[in-house]
């Protein structure tokens, strides 16, 4: 059974595709203000429009929910330990379908872990890859079971109050813009629309994934890491050592000022400035390949 993808396609442009995969627990709506803000970047710098997609994960948004078989069966507590390979095959056959062989992959967060799981799956539709405030570790016993029981507390009442604590602030230690008064409404809608289910449906795959550290070195495309400084659970301590475990490439480590985990909605002029000079470089390596055939 094969699992459907629901995508976006934000911008129809030249070169190779640029696709954005969102995080937990929202949809490809957090990528609105990243994306036109590639598209005025590329303009203000005399640069062709890239193609930008933004595809919905399975349950979330409008993208229809898998069930269990869809999703490669349940270990005995409710995780799904094939989901995610599923979710990354499912993608690159959105590329090919599109008539693409590779795509730059911008993943932040959870979609930081499926564009890891794309690398280890399909390398060849790799053209370029952004790592934005993730991480490639598997979950550890509490925060597996943490994600269960959030899991079976949505499924069983129908309520977003479980994952609410996204739209949650503390001026002690956050961001200027998480704790603006715009911000924490706007997160909270995106949360709000999303079906409790397909955000269940995504925590029990999530719980279930491979450990991708082994990726990293094997990672030779070009490549860049960003996260915000006051990001509380992929802060520069943890991504520098990602950057730094990249060995077969080099990987442009950029910090950004004054930003939390969401840095796609709280920066997105500073996310998209990297982003950019990652895109330059696989337009370069693309270009010389097209010179040499």
């Amino acid at each position: 059974m094969n699992m459907r993808i629901l995508n976006h396609v934000v911008h129809q442009g030249t070169g190779t595709p640029i696709v954005l995969v969102h995080a937990f627990p929202v949809d490809h709506h957090m990528w609105d203000d990243c994306a036109q803000e590639i598209l005025r970047q590329a303009e203000t710098e005399g640069l062709e429009k890239p193609t930008i997609w933004a595809p919905d994960m399975p349950g979330a948004g409008e993208g229809p929910i898998p069930s269990p078989e869809e999703s490669g069966g349940a270990a005995p507590d409710g995780a799904y330990p094939y989901a995610m390979d599923r979710m990354a095959d499912a993608y690159v056959e959105l590329l090919r379908a599109a008539g693409y062989d590779r795509a730059i992959w911008v993943g932040l967060s959870m979609g930081g872990y499926l564009v890891l799981d794309i690398h280890r799956r399909h390398p060849a539709a790799v053209a370029g890859i952004a790592l934005c405030d993730t991480k490639a570790d598997a979950d550890g016993p509490e925060a597996h079971d943490r994600r269960l029981q959030i899991a079976r507390t949505m499924e069983e009442t129908g309520t977003h109050e479980p994952v609410m604590h996204f739209a949650a602030a503390n001026p002690m230690r956050d961001s200027t813009v998480k704790c603006s008064h715009e911000f924490i409404a706007r997160m909270t809608q995106l949360i709000e629309s999303q079906h409790p289910e397909g955000v269940a449906w995504r925590e029990r795959m999530a719980a279930g994934r491979p450990d991708l550290n082994d990726q990293l070195p094997l990672i030779s495309v070009p490549a860049a890491v960003v996260c915000g400084d006051k990001d509380p659970s992929s802060p520069p301590a943890v991504m520098g050592p990602i950057a730094d475990a990249m060995t077969g490439t080099t990987a442009a480590f950029t910090v950004i000022a004054d930003c939390g985990h969401f840095s796609a909605l709280e920066h997105p002029d500073k996310l998209v400035r990297p982003l950019l000079a990652l895109a330059a470089r696989v337009d370069t390596i693309e270009t010389i390949k097209e010179d040499r055939r």
